[in-house]
């Protein structure tokens, strides 16, 4: 169990100017640039930044193992988790909880932008698996799957996803 204490002792001072941090992509039009990762905060929580094209969809997923708090710098983003559904613009916050399906999407007419908080830190493996799948060529979707629950984080496809996706007339990920 990570207490204060021995977060703080495990905390390195980490200076990430704008526009540093290693960049890739996760699916279609969602980026992630990481700034910082779990050795540098003791496990704590990291932090990525992910760029969203317009249209782009971050799929239905379910967090088993941490929660994310994300906040929006520019653009519109949506957010649907379970059955509550918000668009943020510059200035929002929002909490994902574990343990609920939640999706993301590029809620507007331009490029939108956004942080990501997770906690405790360990997920950001996941999106450096995934960026090196992508650099690679366009992965199948079966591996993604894999990896996602080697990560405890299984996709889901529920009934509301056909309603968000003409909505705001995005491109979902093949499947």
């Amino acid at each position: 169990m990570t207490t204060l204490g021995s977060v703080a002792a495990a905390a390195q001072l980490k200076v990430v100017q704008p526009g540093e941090g290693r960049a890739g992509g996760l699916v279609p039009g969602v980026g992630v640039v990481f700034k910082i990762d779990g050795e540098d905060t003791g496990g704590a929580l990291s932090i990525v930044e992910h760029p969203f094209a317009v249209g782009a969809l971050v799929p239905p997923h379910i967090h088993t193992l941490e929660d994310e708090y994300s906040i929006v710098l520019e653009g519109e983003i949506g957010f649907r988790s379970n059955d509550r559904e918000v668009v943020l613009g510059p200035g929002g916050y929002i909490i994902k909880p574990r343990g609920e399906v939640h999706a993301m999407w590029n809620a507007g007419s331009t490029p939108a932008r956004m942080i990501e908080v997770i906690s405790p830190a360990g997920f950001e493996r996941f999106f450096r698996e995934l960026t090196d799948m992508t650099a690679a060529g366009a992965p199948d979707p079966a591996d993604i799957a894999r990896l996602g629950l080697r990560y405890q984080l299984p996709f889901a496809e529920p009934d509301w996803l056909p309603d968000v996706i003409a909505r705001y007339h995005l491109t979902p990920p093949p499947h």
